[in-house]
């Protein structure tokens, strides 16, 4: 981990950004949020999505079907027998989730991701 605000987070988003862990499903108040704003890395602030690229997948974590420019890098997840991508903040290295191919156009990807390695910044209209 590079830049991890680590004093600053609670014990759920040390696990997720720093150890990789997974939020129960269901469990994160950026499930429902629809406002217009960015979602940025808890970790470093950065800005990781436009809210205009979530959705509901269904699947009971934040999903998004694009990053903004430059916001992530990629490496393979082998743990738990499978074998996915992860996706962590290019600024701090922190784990946000994975990439799976069953988004929305036009990437039909799909982001889903811990909801509290997230912090959403509303637009200020919103």
């Amino acid at each position: 981990m590079n830049d991890v605000k680590r004093r600053e987070l609670t014990a759920q988003q040390h696990n997720v950004l720093v150890g990789h862990g997974t939020e129960r499903p269901g469990s994160s108040p950026l499930n429902h949020e629809k406002r217009p704003g960015e979602f940025q890395c808890a970790g470093c602030g950065a800005q990781i999505f436009a809210a205009g690229t979530k959705f509901d997948s269904g699947t009971g974590w934040p999903s998004f079907f694009d990053v903004l420019p430059g916001a992530v890098e990629t490496s393979t997840d082998t743990r738990h027998g499978m074998t996915r991508t992860e996706f962590h903040c290019a600024r701090c290295g922190g784990h946000l989730g994975h990439i799976f191919p069953d988004g929305l156009q036009p990437t039909g990807l799909r982001y889903c991701t811990n909801g509290c390695a997230l912090d959403f910044k509303p637009d200020n209209n919103g």
